[in-house]
Order: structure tokens, then sequence, then C-alpha cells
């Protein structure tokens, strides 16, 4: 389906009209309207995939819980969803914007898409580094409030091991990400309903499997005690290297300058959510806990962020920013209005949460055939689980609409906004509902245990 988009400009100065700007464009290549069969069949594949990447994340952290430092410094359990929020405070964003970009026609000349891709990988470099940074003192400081001390070479660990794991994972899924974009463009599919998954399905595998290694070297070699200054000092000193470069791009620059409150506050809600897996992952009723921490929160996150990436792409299209397009005039839609209506977003809304069910017993079933669990997959543990699940994504699907909706009319981004506080809500909700799923299923399991 050819897309004519034509954006009107009006000047005025004081109540007279001074001035406008026509502007035309005509795209080729546009995606909608897609029906629920399209959106399930690119969905489904990298969903699947994103899953398996979780499931491996979950094993592994399952694995690394018993690990010296692990058990040593306990607080970098409440780096763990801070750090692996990060997908969804970085490279979801960039995916969602570069997505955009390509979608709207803004990454066809060969220049634009160099430049755009350079400015961005500098933006995440500097977001990585800095919310790293600041996600290892929010763990020191959560950390000394339960402890009652802080002691100086454990949070000098944390911080470097912190910062080191940021910058690595973020530079190797952004050139992951910058790939995806540009070959989905070229084969035909909607970049919205694939980025997403496969940073979700890499994040959470890269983003453990580093933290775990590199706190070990550091936890290793603790009798260096200049060491970890001197790594995090070292990234800390890039930073405004990759700020010059990021200012080359306008819109980049403003992201330099507004965008630092959702990335910042949605860590600050994922270390809440770590807090809670630190104080239930040592506690025996809530052994196996850690290996489905990772794939309740990514498979949440990794849906909302596919559904607030397609309405924020959908908006670009159709309307200018403060301003909802006619089918979305509804400012607080209802749940049926979200889930149930006619359009497009409703409709993958509804191929989204279909998909929920499925996808977790096939992750459930994976890792009960790879005994990543010490938890037995009772009836009624799937029954609790998959109620979490659900519940969970329904709730991130009607926020994900209320939001995005509520910042266009903010004249904000919702490419640069919504998502990190979406995945860190669903960090937050995914790590309190599994919680409350091992707790209500404790005297089911010590009755039978009486018996």
């Amino acid at each position: 389906m050819v897309v004519t988009h034509l954006s009107l400009e009006l000047r005025f100065q004081g109540k007279k009209l001074r001035g406008f700007t026509c502007k035309l464009t005509r795209s080729a290549h546009s995606f909608l309207p897609e029906s629920s069969w399209i959106i399930a069949a690119q969905v489904m594949l990298p969903y699947l995939v994103s899953g398996m990447g979780m499931v491996a994340a979950g094993i592994i952290m399952d694995i690394v819980q018993h690990w010296d430092v692990f058990k040593e410094i306990s607080e970098v359990f409440i780096l763990v969803p801070a750090l692996v929020g990060l997908k969804g405070n970085l490279e979801m964003t960039l995916a969602s914007r570069l997505s955009t970009a390509a979608n709207t026609g803004q990454m066809d000349e060969p220049q634009q898409q160099w430049r755009m891709v350079c400015c961005n990988l500098a933006l995440i470099q500097v977001q990585a580094t800095v919310v790293g940074f600041l996600a290892a003192v929010a763990a020191v400081g959560l950390g000394g409030l339960t402890r009652g001390r802080v002691d100086v070479i454990q949070a000098a660990i944390l911080c470097a091991s912190s910062v080191t794991t940021a910058f690595i994972a973020a530079l190797s899924l952004g050139l992951v990400m910058v790939a995806v974009i540009v070959g989905s463009r070229k084969v035909g599919i909607n970049p919205d309903n694939v980025a997403t998954p496969i940073a979700a399905s890499l994040g959470d595998l890269i983003t453990l499997s580093l933290l775990a290694g590199v706190s070990s070297v550091f936890f290793c070699n603790r009798d260096m005690w200049y060491l970890p200054p001197v790594v995090c000092g070292f990234f800390l000193l890039l930073i405004p290297v990759w700020v010059i470069i990021a200012r080359q791009s306008q819109p980049i620059r403003e992201v330099l300058k507004s965008g630092w409150q959702p990335v910042i506050l949605a860590m600050s809600i994922s270390s809440i959510g770590g807090l809670i897996l630190d104080k239930t992952v040592s506690n025996p009723n809530f052994e196996g806990m850690a290996v489905f921490t990772p794939v309740i929160n990514g498979v949440g996150g990794n849906l909302v962020a596919i559904q607030a990436s397609r309405m924020s792409t959908y908006l670009h299209y159709w309307s200018a920013p403060g301003a909802l397009p006619f089918k979305m005039s509804t400012h607080c839609p209802g749940p049926c209005a979200t889930f149930c209506s006619s359009d497009v977003n409703s409709k993958s809304a509804r191929v989204l949460v279909i998909l929920v069910v499925p996808g977790h017993l096939l992750f459930l079933y994976t890792i009960h055939l790879l005994h990543g669990s010490h938890t037995a997959m009772t009836h009624t543990f799937i029954i609790c689980y998959l109620s979490a699940a659900l519940l969970q994504v329904v709730i991130l699907l009607y926020m994900a609409s209320l939001m995005v909706r509520w910042l266009w009319r903010k004249g904000l981004d919702p490419d640069n906004f919504s998502i990190p506080y979406l995945t860190a809500l669903g960090d937050l909700l995914g790590t309190g509902f599994l919680a409350l799923t091992f707790r209500l299923i404790l005297p089911i399991s010590s009755t039978r245990a009486g018996v």
C-alpha cells in the first residue's frame, strides 16, 4: 500500500497568519493496515526465539546465584533487574526509534542512515554508562539500608561491574539492532514486529552472562583494590566523546537533554524489583524463583515494547505531536476499547495477549526438560504462574495504551519515553507476581509434604 502523508504547519504572529509550510511525503513501504494473521506471523518467531533466550538467561541465573560473588555481595541481585532492564531503557528504545525512522523513510538515504546509526549508538553509550553507574549506586544504597553498613571494596566492585557490563552490552546489542532493522526493511518485514523481541532475547542472555563474568573477575582480584576504580573511571571519562558524536543529530541532541528522566526513573523502579529478588532468591521457600524471573519479566517487557513501538509508529504516520488522530481521539480509553475495538492497535493487543499462555507453556516445558528449576511443575504452580503472567501482560498493554496517548498529547516522543517506563513496570510486576505465586503455592506444598 502506498501512503501519502500531508503535513501542514501554520505560523502565526499574535492572531494573524504570517505564513505556512506544506510538506507532502509519499511512501511506497507502508506496513498499515495489517491483519491479525500477519502480525502474529511476524511476531511469533522472534517472540519464541526471545523466550528461549530468556529461558537460557534464567538457567544461567539459577547457576550463578551459587557463585561466591553472588553469595558474598548479595547486592548483585539488586543490579540484575536494573541492568537487564537496560534492554528496555536503551536497546528497545533504540529499536523503536530506528524502526519508526525506517518506516517513515528517514533512513532511505545512505548518508542519513549512517548519521542516524552513529548518533544513536553514541547516545546509548552515554546512557548505558551513566545508568550503569547510578544502578550500582542504588544497589549499594539499598544494600546498605538493609545490612546497616557499606563495604567500600564491595561497593567499588559493584560500580565497576555494573558500568563495564552496561557499556559492553549496550554496544554489542546496539550493533545487532542496527543490523536487524536495516535487514528487516530490505526483506519487507516491519521492524516494529521483530526488532524489540530480538533485543529482549539477546539482552537478557548477554547482560546476565557479562554481569556474572565481570563481577567474578573483579571479586577474584579484590586484592588489587585499585582495579575497579580505574576501570570505572575509564568508562566515565569516555562520556564526553560519546556526547560530541551524539550531538551531530538534532533529534538525538534533544534526547540528550530531555531523555534522562524516563531512563533513570525506570532504573529506580527496576531496582525495587531487584530488592524483592534479593530478599526472595536466598529463601528456601522460594527456591527455583531465579530461573523464572528473567522469563516472566522478559516476556512481559517484550510484548509491551512491541505494542508501544507499533503505536508510536502509527502516531508518527498519521498525526503530529500534540494531537491524536481521529481513531485514537479518546484520551483515556477503557480496557474494552484497548482490547476489543476494531482499530489496528487493539488488533495487535489481542494478538499479543493470545501469545502469552502458549508461549509460557513452551518456556515452562523447556525449563522442565533442561532441569533448570528446583520447583515441581505441578498443576497448581502452572495455573498460578500462567495467571500471573497473563495479568502482568494485560496490565502492561493497557498502561501502554494510556501512556503512549498521554505522551503524544504532551508533545513527547513515545519512542524515547514510553518503553523504559513500561519495561521497568513489567520487571516490578513480574517479580512481584512471581513472588506472590511462590507464596500462594507454599501452603499447598507444605500440606502435601505433611501428608
